[in-house]
Formats: structure tokens, C-alpha cells, sequence
């Protein structure tokens, strides 16, 4: 598997969660201090984040950066 589609794997596996708890990404994004559309690029594997960024969208989820990783 390539860089790019374990990238658009976290992003699905991001929304996948995000979607679960019942938050928008205008939510999550006030969660972790980004703007929905950093969070739009995220979840569409347009971008590759750094762990502070990973991490800070774990804690969002309530989950642990592990969890959030999982079978990327």
C-alpha cells in the first residue's frame, strides 16, 4: 500500500469515528482547535499530519493515538 492511500485510509478511519460519536467537523474542529476545513482535508487524505496533529485529533475522538492508528 502506498503513502497516499494509507493517507486516505486515516482520513476515512478519522471520519468513520468522528461520525460514530455523532460529531460534525465543525465539531471536532472546535475540539482540537482547527478549522473545518482543516479537518475536510484530513478526513479526505489531502493532507499528511504530524503526530501533534494526530494526537490532538485523538484526544478530540476520546480515544488514544493508538486506537486512532489501529490497522491503518
Amino acid at each position: 500500500m502506498d503513502k497516499d492511500q494509507r493517507l486516505v485510509n486515516l482520513g476515512k478511519r478519522v471520519k468513520y469515528l468522528r461520525t460514530d460519536r455523532g460529531l460534525t467537523q465543525v465539531d471536532l474542529a472546535s475540539r482540537v482547535n482547527k478549522d473545518q476545513q482543516s479537518i475536510q482535508r484530513f478526513e479526505a487524505g489531502r493532507i499528511n499530519p504530524s503526530y501533534l496533529y494526530l494526537w490532538d485529533i485523538a484526544k478530540g475522538l476520546d480515544i488514544t493515538l493508538s486506537d486512532l492508528v489501529d490497522g491503518i
